[in-house]
């Protein structure tokens, strides 16, 4: 605001403009970290949306490269500063954080924080999130904060206008969840109908196919060349509804969005770390993106529910034209031959399938206390 009423009030309508262009959660929340980082020229900037269990549903950061953010490690939990403003419900603002008393619990490879201003997102009676800036980039004064009073006001405008954007986002998920369920559970009573009335057609085809092949052979040799027309039929109908039911995520962020997304909301769920990288990745046909991430899921869940694991490590990278998907944890382990002679499979069979069924192959290493490795590789198009 230093350079005037004019373009101070410029800044701050491109602000709210920008927050007002998006729909989803998390591009909001990106939104509103860059437009406070920016608008009050802070080196960092962070916005945390509170879950129910003292951690944070979504932690978006300004200012951090991806590297460091790695480095960092897992999301913050609610303690220190930020439990002060997402539960006591009031704007901070001090000159060195870090000589603050509830200054605690950040990574060794958390950038150095010196002044900082931070107040709630409140909707309503309900805090939403907590808005922070850290490191004024401007000359302070003698043991003061780079912060004003005034920062701290422009600050609470753009937490209100973000409270209302945040707000409409979720609302928009939420119907588009709705949508999406009701689409799902509509192909659902189609696909029931259309299949089982071939599926019906086909059985009585094939019985009179079987009646007729002693005494009329031309006749039943007729009888099952319907039958196979009616099978390709059938199996039409459900590659067009696989299609249909084709993950929304999927189909709009891409797969190592996809992935990414769920690793993150998986680590925060389970005790055990885990983790996801992605190298060089390009996009691949449809069916071998749904392959890949179906294989991660229950690779996922194996290791999460059954391994015991401490660290599940994911990552995808490039390989020729294609890709590879490799889970691997640190977990018990299992012999892969006693497995499938005891008649358990821990979902390899439906990993083998989708893999073989998008072109793909898939490779299991395991050994009792040694963990698993499991690899999907897709050719790609």
């Amino acid at each position: 605001m230093s350079q005037g009423p004019r373009s101070g009030l410029s800044a701050v309508s491109s602000a709210l403009l920008a927050m007002s262009r998006h729909l989803e959660v998390r591009d909001v929340l990106k939104t509103i970290v860059a437009s406070a980082r920016e608008l009050l020229g802070a080196q960092y900037a962070a916005l945390g949306v509170p879950d129910d269990h003292g951690g944070f549903a979504q932690f978006v950061v300004d200012g951090v490269s991806d590297e460091q953010w790695r480095a960092i490690g897992p999301l913050p939990r609610q303690h220190g500063i930020l439990a002060a403003m997402l539960h006591e419900a009031r704007a901070e603002r001090l000159a060195d954080v870090r000589k603050d008393p509830r200054f605690e619990g950040w990574p060794a490879a958390h950038p150095e924080l010196s002044d900082f201003l931070g107040l709630p997102i409140r909707d309503g009676d309900e805090v939403i999130g907590a808005l922070f800036l850290a490191n004024k980039c401007c000359p302070k004064p003698a043991g003061g904060c780079g912060f004003t009073e005034e920062d701290e006001e422009l600050l609470a405008i753009l937490a209100q206008h973000a409270a209302i954007a945040l707000t409409n986002a979720r609302l928009y998920e939420r119907s588009r969840e709705l949508t999406i369920a009701e689409e799902r559970s509509r192909l659902a009573h189609e696909l029931h109908d259309a299949v089982s009335q071939k599926l019906f057609s086909l059985r009585l085809t094939a019985q009179a196919a079987a009646a007729l092949v002693d005494r009329d052979p031309a006749r039943a040799k007729g009888e099952l060349q319907q039958v196979a027309a009616l099978a390709a039929e059938a199996v039409d109908e459900l590659r067009a509804a696989v299609v249909e039911l084709r993950p929304a995520a999927l189909d709009e962020d891409g797969l190592v969005a996809t992935l990414r997304t769920q690793v993150q909301v998986l680590d925060r769920a389970h005790s055990a770390r885990v983790t996801f990288t992605a190298h060089g990745l390009r996009a691949l046909p449809a069916a071998q993106e749904e392959a890949m991430l179906r294989v991660a899921q229950e690779a996922l869940h194996n290791a999460l529910r059954h391994s015991g694991a401490e660290h599940v490590d994911v990552t995808l990278e490039r390989r020729g034209r294609g890709a590879v998907l490799r889970v691997t944890d640190d977990g018990r382990g299992f012999d892969p031959k006693a497995v499938r002679r005891a008649g358990r499979h821990l979902g390899l069979v439906s990993m083998r399938d989708r893999a073989s069924g998008a072109g793909g192959r898939l490779t299991v290493e395991s050994a009792p206390g040694k963990g698993t490795a499991i690899e999907m590789e897709a050719p790609g198009g």
